[in-house]
């Protein structure tokens, strides 16, 4: 399946399109979401080795989105689902629970995609063991 092509905004004002990103995972999130809460400090582990481009895309306001990733030490590249477009990417990409994940190919297809915190599809996405003994985590949490 083909992902949906579209333009989204940077924290930084920057206009950033699908293309130009790929390539890349696309975490959907809202920064109120626990379980979004939960697996972004994972996704900044991923992307701190190395292992995948990751894309975060905020279905919340700049401001809010600044203080979560203050908050959860985020530094991802972020994008902006405004809500004045009504979600208009998010829809696109049907999105009914967040976080969402979805890992696009080079050629612009979904090779996959799942929602909630599962240990095992991000120890997949990290190609290899994400996670240590001290990490007190579940083996899945719900979107």
């Amino acid at each position: 399946m083909r992902a949906p092509e579209f333009t989204l905004r940077t924290l930084d004002g920057a206009d950033r399109r699908l293309d130009s990103m790929r390539p890349v995972v696309l975490a959907f999130f809202k920064i109120d979401c626990p379980t979004c809460q939960l697996t972004f400090p994972y996704l900044q582990r991923i992307s701190d080795r190395g292992w995948r481009r990751i894309v975060a895309i905020s279905q919340d306001d700049e401001e809010g989105t600044r203080e979560f990733h203050t908050d959860f030490k985020i530094r991802l590249e972020t994008l902006i689902d405004p809500a004045a477009s009504r979600y208009a990417v998010s829809r696109a990409f049907g999105i009914t629970h967040v976080p969402w994940l979805f890992e696009i190919s080079a050629e612009g297809e979904i090779v996959s995609d799942f929602t909630g915190f599962d240990r095992a599809k991000l120890d997949a996405l990290a190609g290899g063991s994400l996670f240590t003994d001290a990490d007190r985590v579940p083996q899945y949490k719900p979107g």
